[in-house]
């Protein structure tokens, strides 16, 4: 099995073997290009996103710079989902992400990892654990997302978290590492700040 085809299969590989890193550059030398791209090139960037990544929905964006060493390879995205500037992918394991997800500035997402063991370290050897990001979650700036996390639907995680663990559907999370604090519930549908309340009858409708 070569070493490309156990980095694919979640194994235990060499990063630097010849293989992987001619088709990595391939794709570090797009995203360089694609962080060029000016505000305006709207059409650029949606042709990047629909060329690079694994899969693009429709009406997706991402503020530039955007960082992946893949450049973006092995994301697939659902539609609707919005990135904020400096948008950070270690995604040599795949990032799977739903539909209307939105990501504040300076989210990072790891499925990149080495072994603890010494000897395996010193020789460079990584693995990879895919992410998993499902619908309408939000993502705070500055959240950091290790390798192997699940995140459940609506659910929010708040702004500077660490996120180490699972964290289920329709709650909101946070803290060092992240942890559930509430569920979103009856409150929620009737204030959108506190004691602010959210006037219905005043909302465009989608």
């Amino acid at each position: 099995m070569s070493q490309y085809q156990r980095m694919i299969e979640g194994k235990i590989y060499d990063p630097m073997d010849p293989e992987i890193t001619s088709e990595q550059k391939i794709y570090q030398e797009k995203v360089y290009e694609f962080n060029q791209l000016k505000p305006y090139e709207s059409e650029e960037k949606q042709k990047y996103m629909h060329e690079v990544f694994a899969e693009c929905g429709e009406n997706c964006y991402i503020e530039l710079p955007f960082h992946a060493n893949w450049g973006g390879h092995h994301l697939h995205l659902g539609s609707g989902v919005y990135m904020n500037f400096n948008m950070t992918m270690v995604d040599d394991g795949n990032i799977y992400i739903g539909n209307k997800v939105m990501f504040g500035p300076n989210v990072t997402i790891i499925t990149g990892t080495h072994p603890v063991n010494p000897s395996l370290r010193e020789k460079g050897l990584q693995y990879n654990k895919d992410i998993y990001i499902e619908d309408n979650a939000w993502i705070g700036s500055g959240v950091t997302i290790l390798p192997g996390v699940k995140i459940g639907k609506n659910s929010v995680i708040a702004a500077g978290s660490m996120v180490t663990k699972d964290i289920p559907e329709n709650v909101v999370a946070a803290g060092i590492p992240c942890k559930v604090m509430r569920k979103i519930g009856e409150h929620d549908d009737r204030y959108y700040d506190r004691d602010k309340e959210i006037d219905w009858e005043n909302l465009t409708e989608e």
